[in-house]
């Protein structure tokens, strides 16, 4: 939910995502997953999956 929050600061509701080009898209899924977040101790959601991947490998 929170996710969905913060990708409509950039696409409003009634966005057509047909007409958003994929480097739109891109450009701010990656905002979105480099912004440090309360809920994971200040890291961002990038440097958090990464994290846990290193523990799988």
């Amino acid at each position: 939910e929170n996710g969905n929050g913060l990708l409509r600061e950039f696409f409003p509701k009634q966005t057509n995502f047909e007409e958003v080009s994929p480097e739109e898209l891109t450009e701010s899924l990656n905002y979105i997953n480099n912004r440090p977040r309360k809920c994971l101790g200040w890291k961002t959601a990038n440097e958090a999956f990464n994290e846990q991947l290193l523990h799988l490998i």
